[in-house]
């Protein structure tokens, strides 16, 4: 549901003292009331009389958007026009000097905005054995994700308007694996990085065993999934909450093979060789 209007708020913490007043803020377009938020186009501006939303990536300044500036933002100015089946959207190009006058009335909006301001990147996908190199069936497989601020967490970003702010802070909880012959596997942390001195130990908190080889698969090599499930809280500076959950996909590919195993003839003379499939 679309809010179009802004209110005050006294927090539990502030009794005893004068509450700081907000003005109410409606959206209008030509005098009827409007949605403030849309989720495509943006936040409404009674000004523009449009839904304004930054260009992302910003234009080079030799675009004549920018209107001779080289500060400030170019923004998307959008808003619909006309009635029933003549109903159609309106989109030009406007330069600002510095933020909106945007009526944002919902702090989810900021949360959101909170959000993108992370730039959160999929998964940095890592196995033993990796790419180029050769598994076998029944031998462990190591899986683990490299860790930093935006492919793991924790990472806060804050987003605010006049007399509001929020904070959100975002952190991978958990990475779903898709093996590519059918299974997944779910492990809680970003798993641990294969060693040589390891051996052939299984991995401790992420690994997986196949039971068959990729020779039946596209390229001979199983498609991995690495899906990393984002927990973000967020809290406002007028005391609201709330929790949102975000998903990122990194893939790799592992081939697996198998043991072929090798005659000998114990009277010394040259053992017939095992048919073997064809090789990928």
């Amino acid at each position: 549901m679309l809010r179009s209007e802004i209110g005050g708020k006294v927090d539990k913490d502030q009794r005893g003292k004068q509450p700081v007043k907000a003005s109410k803020r409606t959206c209008q377009y030509r005098n009827a009331a409007q949605a403030c938020t849309h989720p495509t186009f943006g936040n409404w501006s009674n000004s523009q009389q449009c839904y304004l939303r930054r260009e992302e990536p910003q234009p080079p300044f030799s675009d004549p958007r920018w209107q001779g500036h080289t500060e400030g933002s170019v923004w998307a100015c959008v808003r619909e026009q006309g009635f029933d089946q003549g109903r159609h959207l309106v989109t030009k190009w406007v330069w600002l000097p510095g933020e909106p006058d945007t009526v944002v009335t919902d702090p989810l909006t900021l949360a959101y905005r909170a959000v993108a301001a992370m730039q959160l990147r999929e998964p940095v996908v890592k196995s033993a054995p990796g790419v180029g190199q050769i598994g076998l069936v029944n031998m462990p497989v190591w899986l683990w994700v490299e860790k930093s601020e935006n492919t793991w967490g924790p990472i806060s970003r804050d987003a605010s308007v006049p007399g509001l702010t929020v904070t959100a802070t975002a952190q991978v909880k958990a990475v779903d694996w898709s093996m590519g012959d059918g299974k997944t596997v779910r492990c809680e942390g970003a798993g641990t990085a294969y060693q040589k001195s390891f051996g052939i130990k299984p991995s401790p908190d992420c690994g997986y065993l196949y039971r068959k080889t990729s020779r039946d698969q596209n390229d001979c090599q199983y498609k991995v999934g690495a899906t990393a499930r984002w927990d973000i809280t967020w809290r406002s500076t007028l005391g609201d909450t709330g929790q949102l959950s975000m998903t990122r996909v990194g893939a790799t590919q592992l081939r697996i093979g198998e043991a072929v195993p090798v005659l000998v003839d114990p009277d010394g003379a040259q053992a017939a060789a095992p048919k073997t499939p064809a090789a990928c």
